[in-house]
């Protein structure tokens, strides 16, 4: 499976920005798909995740509420709507395949830079 994750940039602290996750390869769908995210000097973090087959999603706690994920099965893409962005959102956010309950990724994208100005 090989992801290919975009959009993001830098925004200000209460701004929204969209990441979008591209999933190919053999049989993505057969995979849940998550993203987690990483800040300068901190180990890598849990933000959202959703199961291609049901309709189950789960959210980290520091972004619960303001974080929504969503898929596309028929262009397998998973996005992460992020709302009320605030600086301490500064990550590399990536995203990842693997099984339910994404506690830990399979198959790793590329990382894409959020950056969230005060």
């Amino acid at each position: 499976v090989q992801l290919q994750a975009s959009g993001g940039g830098l925004v200000q602290a209460g701004d929204s920005l969209r990441l979008s996750c591209a999933a190919s390869g053999r049989n993505p769908s057969a995979y849940a798909v998550g993203w987690f995210r990483q800040a300068p000097g901190k180990e890598r973090e849990f933000a959202a995740a959703i199961n291609w087959r049901v309709s189950q999603v789960r959210y980290g706690d520091s972004v619960k509420g303001r974080f929504t994920i969503s898929r596309d099965n028929a262009k397998n893409t998973v996005d992460l709507q992020m709302n009320s962005l605030k600086p301490e959102d500064t990550a590399v956010y990536y995203c990842a395949a693997g099984p339910w309950p994404m506690t830990r990724g399979t198959y790793w994208g590329q990382g894409t830079q959020v950056t969230v100005s005060a």
